[in-house]
């Protein structure tokens, strides 16, 4: 039987790609920030987990704004990146699980989760720079195979807070009824309050970003009082995107324990941060 061994919220800034890239871990600016993922490295390189789901939204390489599915699932053996800008480098091709992908969106859609599949998948740093985070090396990533869970944040209307969290309770069924022995972790990314445009450009609130990170374990549905418009007004529109990391959590249950946790300002303008639980109940 597969099994949840933990979650990791995480940003997914592009600028933390060419951070990676050239070498800069160790920097002065990077250091407080890449310090809060030496927990992280030293879990992962210890669970060796077989299979990572992984949820981000896309940022125009795979979906525009003419076709914007609410949830997409890649079901492909192989997700390939490419050239978005930002400077970043592609990165060699992700392996996939088509098996694995197959039987949660199955599962999903028995859940009545309306699910768009995709056979084909392009993977932008939404996906790409949180990989580079769980496993800065490629030999590391190359040990690792994904399942991409892309959530529209970026058109409105976005999914609610409340729905996120029912469809990670969902993906936490679904990984718990595959019959394949394989360890699973999943990632929830993006956020947390950042604004990249307008009079507000450079927005963030560490106060509504740590209690968010407070409540996170034991009461993640204190988010679910604020609605998509209330969250943009306090973090930011990109903000929204820390519903994303309520997938994570609603897959994990109720028996985790909270291993590490950071919180950085700013990452090229953006409140960045990192938590990672691990299942007890394994």
């Amino acid at each position: 039987m597969a099994r949840l061994i933990g979650g990791v919220g995480s940003s997914h800034v592009p600028a933390i790609g060419n951070a990676i890239e050239q070498g800069l871990i160790s920097d002065p600016y990077w250091a407080p920030f890449f310090d809060g993922y030496k927990p992280v490295w030293n879990w992962m390189e210890e669970k060796k987990p077989d299979v990572a789901i992984l949820v981000y939204n896309d940022h125009g390489l795979n979906f525009f704004l003419d076709t914007m599915p609410t949830f997409a699932i890649g079901a492909a053996a192989e997700y390939q990146n490419a050239d978005e800008g930002w400077g970043l480098k592609p990165l060699d091709p992700f392996q996939g699980d088509p098996e694995f992908s197959w039987h949660i969106i199955d599962s999903l859609i028995h859940d009545e989760f309306d699910i768009t599949m995709c056979q084909e998948m392009l993977v932008d740093h939404g996906f790409t720079v949180p990989m580079s985070l769980m496993w800065p090396k490629q030999e590391q990533r190359d040990q690792v195979k994904v399942i991409p869970l892309c959530v529209n944040v970026v058109q409105y209307p976005f999914p609610t807070a409340r729905r996120c969290l029912k469809l990670g309770e969902a993906i936490g069924k679904a990984v718990a009824s595959y019959d394949k022995d394989l360890d699973v972790v999943i990632l929830g990314t993006g956020g947390l309050s950042h604004q990249l445009d307008g009079e507000r450009a450079g927005h963030t609130n560490r106060e509504f970003d740590t209690e968010f990170l407070e409540k996170l374990k034991d009461e993640p549905e204190w988010l679910l009082k604020y609605s998509n418009y209330e969250l943009a007004e306090i973090v930011g529109p990109q903000g929204v995107e820390m519903i994303m990391w309520l997938i994570m959590r609603g897959a994990l249950g109720d028996n985790i324990r909270e291993l590490s946790r950071n919180y950085h300002i700013p990452i090229s303008n953006t409140a960045a941060g990192v938590i990672l639980f691990e299942n007890e109940a394994v």
